[in-house]
């Protein structure tokens, strides 16, 4: 690749061949001599100084022969012109593209060197010009042979200067960039020597069409007409100096009137320049961003693989399992306030305190930076533990290996046809899911189910603040297994269930699809001293370049001692769908209202494309009487801690945030990480471990075919068995329609929410499933070993 072709802020990059003194090289040329493919020249007025020779800048004619340069500079550009490469932005998945740029006649026109659209460029066609860069030069010395096709030379794009702007990055001294009404260009010269001499040659274009002058702006309008109005007065028999004072009355208001125009459309200029500067700080923010996030993803990478391996070497004994676990048992505690601090300034600083343990501890690279208490003598050993000593089960750590390559597929077939749609009801293929169904990601909300369990002991010991904090951190902690996960879950058939009964986690859960139109998934969970129940209908739009899904339903948590917490879930919404690089963010207010002393309320920062510190998450608990008894803060993909008190008018590096502990940190990537994303967790939601089968209802979401091939890799199988049971469940309409009725929860009418009835697991234990319906048909049993 040629230099500066691939090079990202900080690389480095070749330097450039030794030049002579006298680094602008230029010769003359009979005049009117044009290349073919362009157009004749056009001699305007004056071109106005620097086309050509920018210090430092490879600015030299096609032509072997050199000649003393004879004002050059307006030869440049009403001759044959400028011509050179420069790398032109076009998405986040294509990058920077070379692309032969040639200014002349006012207008900059480029085209493709690359693919089947490319032109030739050779010391021929570019006879006369003057050729900006050194990778310019190398191109045009090249014998070639070009095609019909390719001596056309018809452009890809023009943009006339006339009604254009230009400005410069400041961020980068390569790039500029182009604005017209319709359209930009964001470019970038291999140097920065060839970019002065591209802004002196598009800028002295420029001043070849001035704006409009002061003058023009007071010009006296002689020229109004005040025939009509003469001719009505005389008619009306008004004398001949009232008719004339008429007139000039006339004039000076046309006069004032067409100042006024004037003035407003000198406003719309300044106004225009503005915005094109602002986009053109915006375009620099998102490369910046995009460059410094994959700086700091390959450092995290590089990290991990360090830290990884003297992990290995330090304990090659120790298990997963144990891992999981010393994850889970690092304690925790809360966040913060109503302002919304750095959270990553504030989590780096070496003040940071935490309550959990020191248990197998295994911190990422961030995590790294915090100073852990070596004492936890305010903790009670109760809680510490709680969540945590449960017996071991023996759970895979991966997939299946895939049996077939995966097959691509048309993003933009799939779009046009489904925009401003409610997703739920769109029919994607297989390629664009995950092997879980929605049923099996209701239960991912309860991989951090020790955070209960501490509320729980919390509230034993008569700590309602503790617990209403550990409750908070639950509420967010399900949002962290979103990160990265950017295919659709499989939509339930009607009546589809799941059960998940997790002994080392200490809870059992089950899940129903209790409605077709509108798509409502209910769930119920039983813990140790506590229940988790709710329903969730997603009401989810493709508006093409994004999804977004606002969730409408009630989650409830309710603890023995009659505690009872309720939330509801903010919006999501999947980003570049069709350029960049997908991600998901959630946003919004999430209330966790109590029946006892304390509500929490937590912010959810949107995303934007120049915040470099995104998923932050702000909060604070209030008392019955409205005062702020504690502040949250975090973020929702790494962790989130508390303190105590009110802290919404404290800044950075006030003494309270020193005292802040950690509540919830998410747990380690899987070893083997998947295309999907999946968390350790995840990983096990759609296993069949040894005996379930048989205990299974047909209606559980493990015996779907299509989900089942899918996470074997069965790619073919799992699209054609997709189709098949899409369209079986086109039935299920009819079926709700004439009265159909889930058959482990009901719709409570006061509440307008569905709740569990009971008789699950009983039914479970006696083997009887004669009321399921075997919604999957008949399932291979060779794809469910």
């Amino acid at each position: 690749m040629a230099a500066g072709a691939g090079a990202g802020p900080g690389q480095a990059r070749p330097d450039p061949p030794a030049r002579s003194a006298n680094h602008a090289r230029v010769d003359n040329r009979p005049n009117g001599e044009h290349r073919g493919g362009h157009r004749p020249s056009v001699a305007p007025a004056a071109a106005a100084a620097g086309a050509a020779a920018a210090p430092g800048a490879v600015v030299r004619a096609a032509s072997a022969r050199e000649e003393p340069a004879v004002d050059v500079k307006i030869h440049d550009i009403v001759g044959n012109g400028i011509s050179g490469i420069l790398y032109k932005w076009v998405n986040y998945g294509k990058g920077w593209r070379k692309r032969w740029f040639v200014l002349q006649d006012g207008v900059l026109s480029y085209y493709k060197i690359h693919g089947p659209d490319k032109i030739v460029v050779n010391q021929e066609t570019e006879k006369g010009s003057k050729v900006i860069g050194e990778e310019s030069l190398r191109r045009i010395s090249r014998p070639s042979t070009a095609g019909p096709s390719q001596l056309r030379r018809k452009p890809v794009g023009e943009v006339h200067l006339k009604v254009s702007s230009i400005r410069e990055s400041r961020s980068d001294d390569r790039r500029f960039s182009i604005f017209t009404g319709t359209k930009r260009l964001h470019l970038r010269a291999e140097t920065r020597e060839d970019r002065l001499a591209w802004m002196e040659a598009l800028q002295a274009v420029k001043d070849m069409f001035p704006r409009m002058s002061n003058s023009e702006l007071m010009a006296p309008m002689d020229n109004v007409s005040t025939e009509k109005l003469r001719q009505h007065l005389q008619e009306e028999g008004v004398r001949e100096d009232l008719i004339q004072e008429c007139e000039q009355i006339m004039r000076n208001e046309a006069a004032a009137t067409h100042n006024q125009v004037l003035l407003l459309k000198q406003k719309q200029w300044l106004l225009i320049d503005t915005l094109r500067q602002l986009e053109t700080e915006k375009v620099d923010l998102e490369n910046t961003v995009v460059d410094e996030s994959q700086r700091q993803w390959n450092g995290h990478e590089a990290s991990s693989l360090r830290q990884n391996n003297s992990s290995a070497e330090a304990s090659a004994s120790e298990s997963d399992d144990d891992n999981e676990r010393a994850d889970a048992a690092e304690e925790e505690t809360e966040d913060e306030d109503n302002a919304f601090f750095d959270t990553r300034d504030f989590l780096s600083s070496s003040s940071f305190k935490s309550s959990g343990s020191d248990l197998h501890r295994s911190s990422s690279s961030d995590d790294e930076r915090l100073r852990i208490a070596e004492s936890e003598d305010d903790i009670d050993p109760s809680i510490r533990s709680a969540g945590l000593n449960f017996p071991y089960v023996k759970r895979r750590k991966k997939l299946p290996d895939p049996a077939e390559t995966e097959k691509g597929v048309s993003l933009w077939s799939m779009i046009k046809d489904n925009i401003g749609k409610d997703l739920t009801k769109v029919c994607l293929p297989v390629y664009f899911n995950e092997p879980l169904s929605s049923l099996q990601k209701c239960c991912e909300d309860l991989e951090y189910s020790y955070l209960i369990d501490r509320a729980n002991e919390w509230g034993k010991k008569g700590n309602s603040l503790m617990r209403i904090l550990n409750v908070a951190a639950f509420a967010v902690s399900g949002y962290s297994s979103t990160e990265g996960r950017i295919c659709k879950p499989f939509n339930p058939l009607l009546g589809e269930t799941y059960e998940a009964e997790y002994l080392d986690k200490g809870f059992r859960f089950f899940s129903e699809k209790v409605s077709h139109h509108p798509m409502i998934v209910a769930c119920h969970c039983e813990g140790t001293g506590w229940k988790f129940w709710g329903d969730s209908n997603l009401k989810s739009k493709f508006w093409g370049r994004s999804i977004q899904v606002d969730p409408d339903g009630v989650l409830t948590l309710q603890f023995d001692d009659g505690e009872v917490f309720q939330w509801s879930k903010v919006t999501t919404s999947i980003y570049n769908l069709i350029l960049g690089k997908l991600y998901c963010d959630h946003y919004g207010t999430m209330r966790i209202q109590g029946n006892h002393d304390y509500s929490c309320k937590l912010k959810f920062k949107e995303q934007s494309i120049i915040d470099r510190n995104p998923h932050q998450v702000h909060g604070i608990v209030q008392d019955k009487s409205g005062k702020t008894v504690a502040t949250l803060f975090g973020k929702w993909d790494e962790s989130m801690h508390y303190v105590i008190g009110d802290c919404s008018r404290m800044g950075k590096g006030s003494d309270s945030l020193s005292e802040a502990r950690l509540l919830w940190k998410r747990s380690k990537p899987p070893k083997y990480p998947t295309r999907y994303n999946l968390t350790r967790f995840a990983i096990t939601l759609n296993e069949l471990t040894p005996g379930l089968k048989e205990k299974l209802p047909p209606t559980d979401s493990r015996l779907r075919p299509d989900q089942r091939y899918l996470e074997n890799g069965e790619y073919e199988m799992a699209n054609s068995e997709k189709l098949r049971l899409e369209q079986r469940q086109r039935q299920a309409r009819k079926m709700q329609e004439r009265g159909w009725k889930p058959q482990w929860f009901e719709k409570d009418k006061a509440t307008d929410t569905y709740k569990y009835i009971g008789g699950y697991w009983e039914a479970r234990e006696r083997g009887n499933w004669e009321s399921s319906l075997d919604i999957f048909g008949q399932v291979p049993s060779e794809q469910l070993e």
